[in-house]
């Protein structure tokens, strides 16, 4: 077995050993955050990371897709299990509508365009009332039904049982992240960040690869969103503003944009770095933006594309 396979294997055995160490439920609560960034973050390094375009709208997808997921099990008596499936879907469907006119201009407008949208989407959820509940958001969204599995009853409203059903999508969108990236349509994306002009001249239809990256990561982000919302039982705009959306590109920026590990660790990062600065409660977020400043300064690639340069040989 090769040695980066082992290393995977031994980590995943840590994370899922966790629920059993952890004592304080909090932490257990920050982990699951952790692991739903990881997966807004891995989907952003698709499109930005890999295809060099920075999104904003990250934020607002992931609320596409908590919202339709608890609108559509708490109004139409979908299965929550149905609503997990539904609810990229209707990302992807936003996304391919917000995708195919900001994919039209390139670099900072680009991000500016998708800003826009992300703040379009935010307006929406406080003022369709009807649909969003406004201000007030969406309350008592239903957990999925729990199960017995090898003797042992599963219930989804435990959070430690939620855990592992956040760390399950964490891995099969793993996978499938890292067969994406390794596709054909991955090493177009990686070509386009390189010279869009020089892989357009090869005859490479570039917009339906841009495109192809921008959806994928709404799926990824309304998943997020999805399961955010059956877990928290309780949703509003707010954790759905730019704000989520920047987070999401500091992840991948941290971490190092283009790798597949390194949304995961900016995610961890993103999560954990706010908490651990309570101990100076008044200077925190102060505290927070200097350390994302000297990090970006200092090591521009990202933490993970540093650490494999010290461990690698020569170097």
């Amino acid at each position: 077995m090769q040695k980066k396979t082992m290393a995977v294997l031994v980590l995943l055995a840590l994370v899922a050993a966790l629920p059993q160490v952890l004592q304080v439920k909090y932490f257990i609560h920050l982990a699951v955050l952790a692991m739903l960034w990881a997966m807004v973050a891995q989907g952003t390094n698709f499109i930005q990371g890999y295809a060099g375009y920075v999104s904003i709208v990250q934020g607002g997808f992931m609320g596409v897709g908590a919202y339709s997921s608890a609108w559509l099990s708490m109004n139409t008596g979908l299965p929550v299990w149905l609503a997990f499936v539904a609810a990229p879907l209707c990302t992807a469907v936003v996304a391919l509508c917000v995708g195919y006119p900001s994919l039209r201009v390139k670099g900072h407008y680009f991000a500016i365009v998708t800003m826009a949208f992300n703040m379009v989407i935010f307006i929406f959820l406080v003022n369709a009332i009807g649909l969003t509940g406004g201000e007030s958001g969406l309350s008592r969204i239903p957990a999925p039904p729990g199960f017995t599995l090898l003797g042992q009853e599963v219930d989804f409203q435990n959070r430690a049982h939620y855990y592992y059903l956040v760390l399950l999508a964490l891995v099969c969108s793993s996978v499938l992240a890292a067969w994406l990236v390794r596709s054909r349509a991955g090493r177009i994306w990686q070509a386009i960040r390189q010279n869009e002009m020089y892989t357009e001249a090869l005859g490479v239809a570039t917009w339906r690869y841009k495109l192809l990256a921008f959806v994928a990561s709404a799926l990824y982000a309304g998943s997020a969103g999805a399961l955010y919302a059956h877990y928290v039982g309780f949703i509003n705009p707010t954790p759905f503003s730019v704000d989520a959306s920047m987070n999401a590109i500091l992840a991948v920026i941290l971490g190092g944009s283009a790798t597949l590990s390194g949304p995961m660790v900016g995610a961890v990062l993103v999560v954990a770095l706010p908490e651990m600065l309570r101990i100076a409660e008044t200077f925190r977020f102060i505290a927070y933006g200097v350390l994302l400043m000297l990090a970006v300064m200092y090591f521009p690639r990202g933490l993970v594309p540093m650490l494999a340069g010290w461990f690698r040989p020569g170097q």
